[in-house]
């Protein structure tokens, strides 16, 4: 993966983040009427959100229209009332990310360039330094507040470890180098059976547009299993943040050439670029997806006093229940928060329509 294409696409994505993190908040001599939601008083407006709508849709051939577009309002909105539910936690725990913190990520990210490159992408995207630093310090807020009411908590015992070994010890008996790949898939086509927070592509040009914007998320530093819950069409996989489980090399020769490229340059951890899916039979596009290599494993029996193995299984099983907890904590900020979303309301009374 080029680095400068990275950084253009992180740059992208945190100005998306940037709006988001920015634009909720109380401001004065606007119409009530123009009240998108509040949260615990905190106003939200609809110019928000439409800032943020004119953000994503700006340059799509085809623009959302009807339903579609009021189905993406409603999700930019829901996105800006968990912002302002998680940054009020933050404030009320004293975890707000620091100038200091800010200022140590933005040498990091800026480290790779010159400070005349880092501003010409900076102009590239149109984005001043104050937006990129803002959302930094949006995404070191969150980070904070889930390590420490989330992910410090979880807690893997070496009994978890041995149980979930000899349940499952077939696993790491690898007669051949095996992948542990996992996937975000994007179709052109609205599934139905999809009933995640996905925003359901309807043509070629939003699948491509929604997908790159999934990888604009990873690149600003999102985690994959979450984006896969939250957004990938692939209803056998999504829901286990987008796990496809462990591949025999072999059967790397049955996927499409591109994607088994992809996969082979991959060192775990890292992510392949969008990868087109065409029907071998039909030549008709079938999606868009990104795979990500978790792991890699060399063929031979794996036996449970091998660090590797428990580390797996300890990486494994602190993946599952940090998704299952972070779910869970969204959930009960949410119930405890008081939320009232206008716009939602509008569409409901509009019987789909808000104007």
């Amino acid at each position: 993966m080029k680095t400068g294409s990275l950084l253009h696409r992180r740059l992208a994505s945190l100005f998306i983040a940037a709006l988001l993190a920015s634009l909720a908040g109380c401001r004065p001599n606007r119409a009530s009427d123009d009240l998108a939601a509040t949260v615990d008083g905190r106003k939200i407006y609809q110019a928000d959100v439409e800032k943020y709508y004119q953000n994503q849709t700006s340059g799509s051939d085809q623009q959302p229209a009807g339903e579609q577009a009021t189905n993406l309002r409603l999700n930019i909105l829901h996105e800006l009332i968990d912002n302002e539910i998680l940054m009020r936690r933050a404030d009320k725990l004293g975890l707000l990310a620091t100038d200091d913190e800010v200022e140590r990520k933005l040498n990091e990210l800026k480290s790779p360039y010159s400070n005349e490159q880092f501003q010409d992408k900076l102009k590239q995207k149109k984005i001043t330094l104050d937006d990129f630093k803002h959302d930094l310090r949006r995404s070191l807020t969150v980070d904070k507040v889930l390590n420490k009411e989330v992910t410090s908590k979880i807690n893997v015992t070496d009994q978890d470890i041995s149980n979930y070994y000899n349940s499952h010890k077939s696993e790491f008996n690898l007669i051949e180098p095996q992948y542990h790949l996992a996937q975000i898939f994007v179709t052109p086509l609205p599934n139905p059976q999809v009933r995640n927070q996905s925003n359901k592509a309807q043509n070629e040009p939003d699948a491509l547009k929604k997908i790159q914007t999934i990888a604009n998320h990873l690149d600003s530093g999102d985690d994959f299993s979450t984006l896969a819950m939250n957004f990938s069409e692939d209803t056998e996989t999504a829901g286990n943040g987008g796990d496809l489980g462990f591949t025999p090399e072999s059967s790397l020769k049955n996927t499409d050439p591109t994607t088994r490229d992809a996969v082979t340059r991959l060192k775990p951890g890292q992510y392949s670029p969008i990868i087109t899916v065409v029907n071998p039979m039909t030549k008709q596009l079938m999606g868009y997806r990104i795979v990500k290599l978790v792991a890699k494993e060399p063929a031979g029996q794996r036996e449970l006093a091998d660090p590797r193995v428990q580390q797996a299984i300890r990486a494994q099983l602190r993946d599952r229940r940090e998704q299952l907890l972070k779910a869970a904590y969204y959930e009960v900020l949410r119930d405890q928060a008081r939320i009232e979303n206008y716009y939602a309301k509008k569409v409901l009374d509009g019987n789909g329509v808000a104007q």
